[in-house]
């Protein structure tokens, strides 16, 4: 019965399916030129220790994600512990004491709330002097209207953008609405940086913010770019004078890029980026099957099944504690590693709620594999997100309508 369900909704996902075939095609194109254009080749997985001096490898592959990023250059890590990492080292490279820092997204992602000091944290940015500031969205876009009121009258040393969204009932943004309020802060405000949080949407969409004018972005590598394989790590992508920043802040004024061992990470994390686009297009698959299935099962879902997608994430509305644990269960026991392991909601360092997670993963807390996550409070959502292969999704998928039943 499940089966022949599935068997159905393929059919209807067909034209669906066909063009996120499409995006893969374009986005491997675009990994495999860099790859050769660097001319990468087996020294480059080389092992560097203690300093890291003079890593080649190392050196290839932040040209090479700065190529598919469309960035001027990159900084890529394992010494970055995760995107909320990569994106705290940004803001302290790029803030000063008597900053600002402007988020016109809304409240930024629950890990974020000590580093800028909406939790009172004696490390935090408020702790240095900057203030934070905020413009919400309206109707899943921009206020451009409370946007160009405030640049008009302030002028902030940072605008950050989170694309995703995070723990959040808001959609996540494309890259069609970053470039037309990029154009607007750009022109009233052309000191600011814009900095976006792109995590969960790399190879989503064709362009990158970078391509429509960001001067910088962040992200994770136990997401989408790491492909499943990277087994830690993060980025910062932009322009050279914002990755010397950043560089100098990682490390230490004076040596910034110059270090930082690779400890053999490198191939791991050539081979993450050269498969991330197809974990990517079966991540999307799998997030589209389950919003079509899940809503004629009765469930509230965003993205709906035929909408545009800008990220990874597929949010299943609950509304009841008991049935958000449910969820969550099933994809663990969906899982490859841990799979009978049954998940309870527990306090997590850098969230306010207790937060029930199913990651049954390879890699620790990865989202670029079958996931599923949600903070234990109301409407009680699920975040799902990732699949390796389409066929391990549909599995999870099948097994989830099983336990809801």
């Amino acid at each position: 019965m499940i089966e022949e369900k599935i068997e159905n909704a393929e059919k209807v996902l067909a034209p669906i399916f066909s063009k996120i075939d499409s995006n893969e095609r374009k986005n491997s194109a675009k990994v495999l030129k860099a790859f050769q254009d660097n001319q990468i080749e087996e020294s480059d997985f080389s092992a560097t220790t203690g300093y890291g001096y003079n890593d080649i490898g190392r050196g290839k592959i932040e040209k090479i994600f700065a190529q598919v990023l469309d960035a001027e250059a990159s900084i890529v890590r394992s010494q970055f512990i995760s995107g909320s990492h990569a994106l705290t080292v940004a803001f302290f490279a790029y803030l000063r004491p008597g900053d600002i820092l402007l988020s016109i997204t809304g409240k930024p992602y629950d890990t974020l709330d000590e580093v800028i000091g909406i939790v009172e944290n004696s490390s935090s940015l408020k702790s240095f002097g900057i203030t934070y500031e905020q413009i919400d969205l309206v109707n899943d876009d921009f206020d451009y209207d409370k946007i160009l009121k405030y640049l008009e009258s302030v002028s902030p040393r940072l605008i950050e953008i989170q694309r995703s969204r995070g723990y959040s009932t808001r959609k996540s943004l494309d890259i069609s609405k970053l470039e037309k309020v990029i154009q607007l802060i750009r022109k009233i405000s052309p000191s600011t940086i814009i900095m976006v949080d792109n995590c969960y949407c790399e190879f989503v969409e064709e362009k990158t913010p970078l391509t429509v004018g960001a001067d910088v972005i962040v992200g994770s590598l136990i997401k989408n770019l790491g492909g499943g394989i990277a087994p830690n790590g993060a980025y910062i992508a932009g322009s050279k004078e914002l990755i010397h920043l950043a560089g100098e802040r990682l490390t230490l004024p004076g040596e910034g890029l110059e270090v930082g061992p690779s400890l053999g990470i490198n191939k791991q994390i050539l081979m993450g980026l050269y498969f991330a686009p197809s974990a990517v297009a079966s991540s999307l698959k799998t997030a589209v099957l389950t919003s079509y299935l899940l809503e004629k099962e009765g469930y509230e879902v965003s993205p709906k099944y035929q909408e545009h997608r800008s990220d990874i994430v597929q949010t299943i509305t609950l509304f009841d504690r008991e049935k958000l644990i449910q969820y969550v269960s099933a994809i663990q026991s969906a899982s490859v590693v841990d799979s009978f392991v049954k998940p309870i909601p527990a306090p997590m360092p850098g969230y306010q709620d207790e937060v029930i997670m199913a990651s049954g993963s390879f890699t620790q807390g990865s989202s670029i594999e079958l996931s599923c996550d949600g903070p234990l409070r109301s409407p009680y959502i699920a975040y799902q997100q990732g699949s390796l292969t389409y066929a391990y999704g549909r599995l999870a998928v099948m097994r989830v309508l099983e336990h809801l039943k």
